[in-house]
């Protein structure tokens, strides 16, 4: 892997900096990962060859699953696949209602080349190829605009013939959609890529103007996103990774909602299976008492049969190709290791500095220091850890006197720790600020 760059660097520290999980990057200082390359690897080469899978990653909070979906998704777009990531909620995206999955997860697709606005952009693409390929017919006139749009469409219906047998507006919108931009009716066309991104406020006169009716409800989701599917195949993606985060909302809604919920995911795993979606790949995430608590996945028995998955007594030899994958909390090692990473890609001005001062014996002093204030649950320490530690290097890095073992007193304040970290800390919502006293050097000191 080549050295990151320092604009890389700095926007993965700037996240740790606000406690927040990089958006990219990840890569740069995963730990604890490396059992499940290969596996998964291999998994997304076979989607790509035109199956479907679907993937369950369990753990309790601290264990990292939205780090490894992150990390998923970066090694999806290394090869080639885009990326899309629908956090489940019980008011906006439940998951019981396909098209508002749908149109969340066009909303937040990206590829490697696109991190923003990858579907216009992907849509822009594929009319390119397509004129491209008719403009190379020797039997069409290049000079006859009409002439072209005409054998484009026609081009068109033919690559989406599949699609347009289960879900015919999706390439009847895609079609217009391309004349008007031959026509220069920009509003049009951007209405009509907007209606396909499933979004519920496009005009009524733009849909009529391309003999469009209603706006796209569950069953007609299905259809639209084997249309992306295509559309992605044929602008040389290998797929399409669809992460659904925090499906454990479903034992929040009513009981009805979540029967519904329950049913949809079981249908989802069924056409995976049937590969009525070639070329995806969906990673759910959630909690143990979501797959095996009575208000999750064990409500519908056809639904936690395809996602059993058997878990020995030591975790080393869990199976990295198993439906469920669990991930463990963090121990201390790997939380010093994942500090050693981070102290290495930190974009500091006086590297010499950084490095002599914010040592190995250092950064477990404040592991010790920070876990030790959670509740000793190594676990829920990883985001408050690493917002330490980068705002030490940023410390050390801008102030040549300053020494860490002398000056430093590292502060935890209940405020800034999320519910669930509180929770698994131990620690009420009304604690006061707690100050971590790491060293035996003075008050406050690391040493």
């Amino acid at each position: 892997m080549s050295a990151p760059s320092r604009l890389k660097r700095v926007e993965v520290t700037d996240a740790l900096r606000d406690g927040t999980v990089p958006r990219h990057g990840l890569e740069l200082f995963a730990v604890g990962l490396e059992a499940f390359e290969r596996v998964l690897d291999e998994e997304l080469d076979t989607v790509a060859a035109g199956g479907g899978k679907l993937k369950a990653v369990r753990g309790d909070y601290g264990t990292g699953k939205t780090f490894f979906a992150r990390w998923l998704e970066h090694r999806a777009r290394q090869r080639g696949f885009a990326t899309a990531v629908v956090q489940i909620s019980e008011t906006e995206t439940p998951l019981h209602r396909w098209e508002t999955v749908y149109r969340r997860a066009l909303e937040s697709l990206q590829t490697k080349e696109w991190s923003s606005g990858a579907f216009r952009s992907l849509v822009d693409r594929w009319f390119y190829n397509l004129e491209e390929e008719v403009l190379g017919d020797a039997a069409v006139n290049a000079e006859d605009a009409e002439a072209v749009a005409r054998a484009v469409g026609e081009l068109l219906e033919r690559r989406l013939a599949s699609v347009s047998a289960t879900q015919p507006q999706f390439a009847a919108a895609l079609r217009r959609c391309h004349g008007a931009r031959v026509a220069g009716e920009h509003a049009l066309a951007e209405g009509l890529v907007a209606w396909l991104m499933g979004q519920p406020n496009v005009a009524a006169d733009l849909k009529r103007a391309a003999g469009l009716k209603g706006d796209l409800d569950h069953d007609g989701a299905a259809g639209f996103l084997r249309g992306l599917l295509e559309l992605l195949k044929q602008t040389g993606r290998s797929g399409l990774l669809l992460v659904l985060d925090e499906v454990e909302t479903i034992q929040r809604v009513r009981a009805d909602s979540r029967e519904k919920s329950l049913n949809a995911l079981r249908q989802l795993v069924d056409d995976l299976d049937a590969r009525r979606f070639p070329g995806l790949y969906v990673l759910i995430t959630g909690t143990p008492q979501f797959f095996d608590g009575p208000q999750g996945v064990q409500r519908s028995a056809p639904l936690a049969q395809r996602l059993q998955t058997h878990f020995g007594k030591d975790p080393r030899f869990d199976s990295a190709r198993a439906t469920q994958l669990r991930l463990q909390p963090f121990s201390f090692d790997r939380l010093v290791d994942v500090g050693r990473r981070v102290r290495e890609i930190y974009p500091a001005t006086a590297p010499d500095r950084v490095a002599r001062h914010v040592d190995d014996e250092l950064l477990g002093s404040l592991a010790r220091a920070v876990a030790g204030k959670l509740g000793g649950k190594v676990g829920v320490a990883p985001r408050i850890y690493l917002k330490r530690l980068v705002g030490l290097l940023d410390q050390v890095d801008q102030h040549a006197d300053f020494d860490p073992r002398v000056h430093y007193e590292p502060i935890v304040e209940a405020s800034e720790l999320t519910v669930e970290e509180r929770e698994a800390a131990g620690i009420g919502i009304s604690v006061a600020d707690i100050a971590i006293d790491v060293g035996g050097g003075g008050k406050g000191a690391i040493e």
